[in-house]
């Protein structure tokens, strides 16, 4: 298996540190509101990749962190923390709204079919593993406290950028223009480990410090529960392509300070999903979430199949007009696997030579758009359907589309929808205008033994009416019936 990875950027192939279990790191949401389908993208991808490394035979153990505390408005340690303003705005504790939006975060991931990762941990929950670690930075000469705060010093770093090749000259203080410059900081990257003066005093979540009394930084976050859960190293650590500057690149600066040595092998980012005014956020235009596709009458699962057509590195641009494309796919790929059934011998080699076309899509850097036409060679091959179903099922472990779970439940629901239509097209009528529900029913049933060529069955039914004193006559499309 190949995967492209941010810090080297070029394909390598995975090799985890101990072929036991690969460990994997994911960044999970800050629950201030609703998570948008473009943040939901990242989690989408990131379950395909988990799933496919336990199809692929390994034993893996992902961690993902909530952010509940700590996460500004800006990612250079300016503004109102992102969990208080959420509270403010909705007249909640900072507490209930992380319950609120975490709860109905997981309902999304539900939803689309994304599991939940082995260990879920509140930043709220490790405080010791941060100060722990900022404690050893401090001792080590990596951090430096001024000014109330706690700083990582990024000039300690012999390579501070990973993921880009930034000129340090060229990025802007705050990264935006207008923000006031922080001067309790010695170099302009330099982060904020842990609070105590900050530029808002009204933070609601506060713990004691060997600095005082305040609450840790966005990036110290990641780094503890991982180091607390996965221990000193880390095979694969995924997140959207905007965590990797500031926030990954400082989770490598801290994270190896403190260690001494390498901390995560493969970095994993998942590209923007974009509408076409540009990149999707909560503050413009219309807020695009779960709730609001099934609003507008969409399977969720139809938006994860969108997902899935295009590659993680690339850009996808959201529109009605190519969700809705999505939605057709999906719905004529159900039809096609409905219309299959469940016989002849299962063929072994055919099975294992699809398995191995599935699973060379995916070894070449989790190439999602070519696991999805994998399912079209499985239902054009030249073998059973049982195998074709099995190849199915075994594929849709990855994928997580309810394939087979769909194409039953259409056929299912085209079965009823026949028979109404028949019960319809088949007319019962009473010559004096009586309603008798027994009656009716023999009558249908005599129909439906007529059908199945039980015509013993058939006349039975006939003589027993006419035993009851029911005279029965036959039209097109129906019977007459009348008491004799």
């Amino acid at each position: 298996m190949k995967i492209y990875n941010s810090a080297t950027r070029q394909r390598e192939e995975f090799v985890p540190n101990n072929p036991d279990i690969v460990k994997m790191y994911t960044c999970g949401p800050t629950v201030y509101h609703f998570a948008h389908i473009g943040n939901l993208r990242s989690y989408i991808m990131e379950d395909i990749l988990e799933k496919y490394l336990r199809f692929a035979g390994y034993n893996v153990k992902r961690v993902m962190n909530i952010t509940d505390v700590g996460h500004l408005t800006s990612d250079a340690d300016e503004g109102e923390d992102k969990m208080l303003k959420g509270a403010k705005r909705e007249n909640k504790t900072v507490m209930d709204i992380a319950k609120f939006y975490t709860d109905a975060f997981f309902s999304d991931c539900e939803k689309l079919n994304i599991k939940r990762p082995d260990v879920v941990e509140p930043a709220t929950a490790c405080i010791d593993e941060y100060i722990k670690i900022i404690e050893k930075l401090m001792n080590t000469g990596y951090a430096y406290f001024a000014g109330g705060n706690v700083y990582f010093d990024t000039s300690k770093m012999e390579k501070y950028y990973i993921f880009n090749d930034f000129n340090a000259e060229d990025l802007a203080e705050g990264v935006r223009e207008g923000v006031e410059a922080d001067s309790n900081k010695r170099n302009k990257n330099d982060f904020v480990l842990w609070f105590t003066k900050s530029k808002f005093e009204d933070q609601a979540l506060k713990w004691d410090s060997p600095w005082g009394v305040g609450y840790p930084g966005w990036h110290i976050e990641c780094s503890g529960i991982s180091m607390k859960h996965l221990g000193e190293d880390l095979d694969i650590h995924c997140g959207g392509i905007d965590n990797a500057f500031p926030h990954h690149t400082n989770e490598i600066a801290q994270s190896e300070a403190y260690l001494g040595h390498k901390w995560c092998n493969y970095w994993m980012h998942v590209l923007h999903l974009n509408t076409n005014s540009g990149k999707m956020s909560k503050s413009s235009g219309e807020f695009l979430t779960v709730s609001l596709l099934e609003e507008k009458g969409y399977d969720p699962l139809a938006y994860r199949l969108f997902c899935l057509q295009s590659h993680y590195r690339k850009s996808l641009v959201f529109s009605w007009e190519n969700l809705d494309n999505a939605v057709v796919t999906y719905n004529k790929l159900i039809g096609k696997i409905a219309a299959l059934k469940n016989e002849g011998e299962m063929e072994e080699a055919a099975f294992a030579a699809l398995r191995e076309k599935f699973s060379a899509a995916l070894d070449n850097d989790l190439n999602t758009s070519l696991a999805v036409t994998a399912i079209y060679d499985v239902l054009k091959a030249k073998t059973t359907d049982a195998t074709k179903l099995a190849a199915l099922a075994e594929f849709d472990k990855v994928l997580g589309l309810d394939l087979i779970e769909k194409a039953a439940a259409k056929r299912e629901a085209d079965a009823k929808a026949k028979a109404a239509a028949a019960n319809v097209a088949f007319a019962v009528i009473s010559e004096d205008g009586e309603e008798d529900k027994a009656v009716e029913e023999m009558i249908l049933a005599r129909r439906d033994a007529k059908k199945a060529k039980n015509f013993a069955e058939a006349d039975r039914i006939r003589d027993e009416l006419k035993a009851m004193g029911i005279e029965l006559t036959d039209i097109p499309n129906g019977a007459k019936w009348k008491r004799v």
